[in-house]
């Protein structure tokens, strides 16, 4: 009987005797237990300033915060051993904003994709995301991220798409006290209304930037800014918050986590407030 089963199941006589050894029965025990710890280990990072992390983001959050290092291969095999499951990000498509009238100003794509320019400070991105909570209540999220350490300089809330929104976001760029611009510094951003507006424009001059747009309608031009609010909105609790005083503290709560503690692989494993300060003193 056992060499019949053997032969439909395409295994050896001695590899079905071997699996049932006392040896081999000793070194899955011992495996289990050690993924278990393991598994400990990993729901440890995974539920870190409660933001759920991928693999990736897993092993950074240990050994930034745990000092435990395991390879990327056994993170992702004990997480699937025992279902944890990261968040999955969903294709964001393209907004399209209102057509500019005649007197806004289209500028031209300074920036041509070069992201990662090394120098904090010097590339600015800046663009506006809409954000479902409650009841089927809607509020949008203005953002400046700077793109060389993806940190995010400034953000402004609010439940109506007006102009100042915008501004908002550059005053508030204006008084933090930790952003230097670098010489030639600019802004990027897509060819929204707000920011081909004279009054946008007139801001960005007096704040001493240059200011450049993406190619209409290419979404590539901007990709980090994106990737942030994707990111954002997988992260952050925004559609358990029921009133917008509760969406701005859910939302200031993740501004701290994304720039203190939220490790990136593209930053060499850093924080983007860590990255930042990497580069100042390597400069």
């Amino acid at each position: 009987m056992v060499s019949f089963l053997c032969e439909i199941s395409g295994i050896s006589r001695s590899g079905y005797y071997n699996y049932f050894s006392s040896e081999s029965q000793e070194r899955r025990e011992k495996r289990e237990k050690e993924d278990l710890i393991i598994k400990e280990n990993i729901l440890k990072a995974f539920n870190f300033k409660r933001r759920k992390k991928g693999a990736r983001q897993i092993k950074m959050t240990l050994e930034g915060q745990f000092q435990i290092t395991y390879n990327l291969k056994r993170i992702r095999r004990v997480m699937k051993k025992y279902k944890i499951v990261c968040p999955i990000r969903r294709a964001n498509p393209y907004k399209k904003m209102l057509k500019a009238t005649q007197e806004h100003t289209v500028l031209p794509n300074l920036l041509n994709r070069e992201f990662k320019q090394g120098i904090p400070g010097k590339v600015l991105l800046t663009d506006i995301t809409y954000l479902y909570y409650g009841n089927g209540q809607k509020a949008y999220l203005s953002t400046i991220k700077d793109s060389s350490t993806n940190e995010i300089l400034a953000y402004n809330v609010s439940s109506r798409m007006t102009l100042d929104l915008a501004t908002d976001t550059l005053v508030k760029l204006m008084k933090n006290k930790q952003v230097m611009f670098t010489e030639g510094a600019f802004i990027h951003s897509d060819q929204g209304v707000h920011y081909t507006s004279p009054t946008f424009q007139k801001h960005v001059r007096k704040l001493g930037l240059g200011q450049s747009m993406s190619r209409r309608g290419n979404c590539w031009d901007n990709a980090p800014q994106e990737s942030f609010f994707g990111h954002f909105k997988d992260e952050a609790y925004i559609k358990t918050c029921n009133t917008l005083d509760e969406l701005k503290r859910e939302i200031k709560k993740y501004m701290t986590y994304y720039n203190n503690f939220r490790y990136q692989w593209n930053l060499k494993k850093m924080t983007p407030v860590q990255y930042r300060n990497h580069l100042l003193h390597a400069a």
